[in-house]
């Protein structure tokens, strides 16, 4: 090997019953088996996690997306959606940002320089870009949560938010994608956005 870490290989898996149909991500030939081995067994308990976190349904359905498999990172969205009779069903996203090579999450302070208020930087971010798409809110805005929600994708960090986190239900799920660049004197320089540049 060059001492490059290439893109890993994902696989699509079903899980299907009479009212429950989900696709799943599994990863595949990582040069460390217990990286891969820690990999899928997160995925698959936080797909159980959305299940249980849907509640009793009628009808469920979920996929994932693939938003960055490159440079030693992988971050994939699982996205789960339950339907339980009334006007509407309910949608829940969660992101899983990996470090291939030890299968480690990463969260959300550790992208950033210890004591850097990456709170109050991302929050202003966020201000700015509601105002310029004239999104509604429910309430004022004020700042994102320090585990915030958020997937990396090539050279941007994306936050979102859960339905009626910010938001009215029609909006959907709101993503706020920001530049690394934007950001780049707060990124951890051992950090999966460092990895980015």
């Amino acid at each position: 090997m060059d001492g490059r870490i290439y893109p890993v290989i994902v696989n699509t898996l079903k899980m299907k019953n009479t009212n429950l149909d989900i696709d799943y991500p599994q990863v595949t030939c990582l040069m460390n088996p217990n990286a891969q081995e820690i990999i899928n067994r997160t995925i698959i308990s936080t797909v159980q996690m959305l299940i249980q976190q849907q509640g009793p349904y009628e009808e469920m359905d979920g996929t994932y997306e693939l938003k960055n498999n490159d440079k030693g990172v992988l971050s994939i969205v699982l996205i789960n959606y339950s339907f339980a009779g009334g006007a509407h069903g309910n949608t829940i996203v969660k992101a899983l940002n990996f470090d291939i090579e030890t299968g480690h999450v990463y969260t959300l302070p550790e992208l950033f320089k210890p004591n850097s208020d990456y709170v109050k930087r991302i929050s202003d971010i966020i201000k700015v870009q509601i105002k310029a798409r004239n999104l509604p809110t429910l309430g004022d805005f004020t700042e994102i949560n320090p585990n915030q929600d958020f997937y990396i994708a090539d050279r941007s960090l994306v936050i979102f938010f859960q339905l009626y986190e910010i938001t009215p239900y029609y909006v959907g799920i709101p993503y706020f994608p920001i530049s690394i660049y934007e950001l780049e004197d707060i990124i951890n320089e051992n950090g999966p956005l460092q990895r980015m540049f």
